[in-house]
């Protein structure tokens, strides 16, 4: 079980992220924004601003599934059911946590879960 200080120190490193998720995302949607309202004079242009606007929709999209998780973890610490793993309910190992703030599985279940979901 996480004590208070460390359930403390988990909410703020989760919400500063937020706050850098939320920053990111909207730099990038201001510069896809601004790439539609470029004149791009050959298709050479063109080719290069969509493979850019591709990779910046995907990064997006990981950005936005990050914050998702982040919300979850963030009323899970409200419920007092952070650290838990959703799957077997024990508690998900600190140095896990560290590394993956809104993990919602321990290592053997998170295995399982990515083999099922293959």
């Amino acid at each position: 079980m996480l004590t208070k200080v460390a359930l403390e120190e988990f909410k703020n490193k989760l919400l500063d992220r937020r706050v850098q998720i939320e920053k990111n995302l909207r730099g990038t949607t201001l510069e896809l924004d601004s790439m539609r309202d470029l004149e791009l004079n050959d298709e050479g242009d063109y080719a290069a601003a969509a493979a850019e606007t591709v990779v910046d929709s995907a990064i997006l999209e990981q950005q936005r599934k990050e914050l998702n998780e982040i919300e979850l973890a963030l009323d899970k610490i409200k419920r007092n059911t952070f650290g838990i793993c959703e799957m077997c309910e024990e508690p998900i190992g600190r140095a896990r946590l560290e590394v993956k703030n809104f993990a919602r599985f321990c290592i053997t279940c998170r295995e399982i879960n990515e083999k099922e979901s293959k």
